[in-house]
Formats: C-alpha cells, sequence, structure tokens
C-alpha cells in the first residue's frame, strides 16, 4: 500500500528508486569506510553493530533511517562517498536532521556540485511504514510517496 510522507527537504530533488532501512541510527564512518578505502564501485554497509544495514547495499538507494550517529568524521564521509559517486542517492530521515549528516550532504552539494536528495522530518509513522527494496518517490517539495 502506498503512503504519502511530507517531510522538509534539506537538498531538494526529484528521485524514484529503491530504499534500504535503519530502525537505528547509522554510523556512516562504519558503514561506508572499508568499502570507499578499498574502492568499490558498489559499497556495501561494513558495520556490523547495525543489523538491518549490514551487507546491504548502500551506493544508489535511499536510506531511510532515524539519524546518524557515530564519529564526527561521518559528514566527510557522506561528502566523499557522494563525490566519488557510490554514496546513496537519497537520505530520508524520520527525525530532524542531525548535523553531521547535513554537513556531509550541504558539503557534497556546494563543493561537489553532488546532489544526495535528503528529506527530514518524516516522522515515526514513515519509518514503521518503510521496508527493504520499496520503492519510493521523492519529489523536490519534500514528499515522500512509499509503497
Amino acid at each position: 500500500m502506498k503512503k504519502t510522507f511530507k517531510g522538509r527537504a534539506i537538498i531538494p530533488g526529484e528521485w524514484t528508486g529503491t530504499c534500504v532501512v535503519s530502525r537505528q541510527g547509522m554510523n556512516t564512518l562504519a558503514s561506508f569506510q572499508k568499502g570507499a578505502l578499498a574502492g568499490k564501485k558498489t559499497i556495501h554497509c561494513s558495520d556490523q553493530n547495525n543489523p538491518d544495514l549490514y551487507g546491504k547495499a548502500l551506493t544508489g538507494v535511499a536510506v531511510c533511517l532515524p539519524k546518524t550517529i557515530g564519529s564526527t568524521t561521518g559528514g566527510m564521509v557522506l561528502q566523499t562517498v557522494a563525490a566519488r559517486g557510490v554514496g546513496p542517492a537519497a537520505l530520508l530521515f524520520s527525525e530532524r536532521i542531525d548535523s553531521l549528516a547535513a554537513g556531509g550532504v550541504i558539503l557534497a552539494k556546494v563543493w561537489n556540485d553532488t546532489s544526495v536528495v535528503t528529506v527530514d522530518g518524516l516522522g515515526d509513522e514513515f519509518l514503521r511504514h518503510v521496508r527493504d527494496g520499496m520503492t519510493v518517490r521523492i519529489e523536490p517539495d519534500g514528499t515522500v510517496v512509499a509503497g
């Protein structure tokens, strides 16, 4: 069943594709570092402490999550994987975006002209609704249709 959610567009854009879902905070350094350092073309989550994402491809998908956590280098990790074209296509936050993730996606846009479509404030119901592999459609105004 399709459901529509309204959030705040941090990095606006129009995108449709599949998603992966983390019901806990995502440690961006632990999730991307191994694949990024190895020069992989598709990065799989290497954070064994996140059973929702561990081993799943993070490149070119919408990552649905409450927030990012962990190292203060997390924003630079997001900027780097986005600039290299191996990051997520979108980040969809149920909560308000945290400063680390905001810094990363904003720097990717400003420094590299690379957009990771980012929407926050989608709410707890959004995170309860979405499932791995589900199609999401993101509109530039922060509307997300999932299902």
